[in-house]
C-alpha cells in the first residue's frame, strides 16, 4: 500500500468502519417491517431504518476520529456537515443498492470516501453480505480483500461487458439513460445492472466488468470507488472529457481505449447539451 503513514491510518479507520456499518445493514436484512421502509424523491427511490442506522453509526465513529472534516451523507443532508470549509471531506454512502437490500438480494455497499480539496484519497466500498472489501489510496493502488486488482484490457465494445443504471426520478428527467443504453445495445457483448453504482465501479477496477455509465449520480454514489478504478489503472471521466466526475453527476469509467470507444458511441450526433443532466436527482 501506499507508504504515506497518516493516510494508511485513515484507511485503516474506514475500512474498520465500513465493516462494522455493514454488520449493522446484516443485522437488519431480512427483518424490515413495512412501517421501516419509506420513500425520497420517488417511491422507487428507497430509504430504511437500515440505511438511517448504517449512517448514524459512520457519522458518529468517522466524526470522533476525524473531527476536523466536513462529512456528506446521503441520509443526512445535500451539503457538506459539521465544518464545510475543512479541506478533507467525507462522502458516505451507508447502503448503496438499498431496493436490493429491501428485497434480500446481496448486492449492497456501503461505500465511504475521503477527499481533499475535492479530489478523492481514501476509499472502502464493503459488500457485507457477500464479504468482499475493495479499498485504494491514491498513488497506492486497489486491493480487494488485500489482493491486488486492475482493469481488464479490453478495448472494443463488441467484446466487453458493461454497467450501468437508471435514475429514481426516471419519469421526470430530460435524459433518463435509456437512450443511451439503446444506442449501446448492438455494441456490447453484455450489459448488467447491479442497482449499485459503487459496486458497478469496484467490479469495472476488478475486471468482472470491463465499463461503466450513468447520469444523474452524487458524489456519495461515486467517490470511493471512482478511485478504486483509477488506482486499478482506469480511467474515470465525465461522458464530455474533462469533466468533475465527483460532482458533475455523470460518470464513464473503464480501460482508456474502451471508454474512447464508448464516449463516442454515446455521443455520436448528439447536440452541444449531451449529457442533458436537466433538473438533476438529489
Amino acid at each position: 500500500m501506499n507508504q504515506n503513514s497518516e493516510l494508511d491510518g485513515v484507511l485503516a479507520k474506514a475500512e474498520e468502519l465500513a465493516v462494522g456499518a455493514g454488520k449493522i445493514l446484516l443485522d437488519w436484512s431480512g427483518r424490515l417491517s413495512s412501517d421501516q421502509i419509506g420513500s425520497k424523491s420517488a417511491k422507487r427511490d428507497l430509504v430504511t431504518e437500515a440505511d438511517l442506522a448504517s449512517e448514524a453509526y459512520l457519522l458518529k465513529h468517522l466524526g470522533d476520529a476525524f473531527p476536523s472534516d466536513a462529512f456528506l451523507a446521503e441520509e443526512s443532508a445535500n451539503e457538506p456537515m459539521r465544518n464545510p470549509n475543512a479541506e478533507s471531506m467525507w462522502c458516505i454512502d451507508p447502503l448503496d443498492g438499498t431496493v436490493n437490500f429491501v428485497h434480500e438480494l446481496p448486492m449492497f455497499a456501503v461505500s465511504i470516501a475521503r477527499l481533499r480539496r475535492g479530489v478523492p484519497e481514501v476509499a472502502v466500498v464493503h459488500l457485507p453480505r457477500l464479504g468482499e472489501t475493495f479499498i485504494a489510496i491514491r498513488g497506492g493502488g486497489a486491493f480487494l480483500n488485500g489482493k491486488s486488482i486492475q482493469v481488464s484490457n479490453s478495448s472494443q465494445p463488441l467484446d466487453s461487458l458493461f454497467a450501468t443504471g437508471f435514475p429514481y426520478r426516471r419519469h421526470l428527467l430530460a435524459d433518463n439513460n435509456l437512450e443511451n443504453f439503446n444506442r449501446m445495445f448492438l455494441h456490447q457483448r453484455g450489459i448488467r445492472r447491479m442497482g449499485s453504482a459503487a459496486i458497478d465501479l469496484a467490479y469495472v477496477a476488478a475486471g468482472r466488468i470491463d465499463a461503466f455509465w450513468e447520469m444523474h449520480l452524487s458524489p456519495w454514489d461515486v467517490a470511493a470507488a471512482g478511485l478504486l478504478v483509477q488506482e486499478a489503472g482506469g480511467v474515470v471521466d465525465t461522458l464530455r472529457p474533462g469533466g468533475d466526475w465527483v460532482f458533475d453527476a455523470n460518470l464513464i469509467a473503464g480501460p482508456t481505449k474502451l471508454v474512447e470507444a464508448t464516449r463516442q458511441i454515446l455521443a455520436e450526433n448528439r447536440g452541444d447539451d449531451f449529457p442533458n443532466l436537466g433538473d438533476r436527482e438529489s
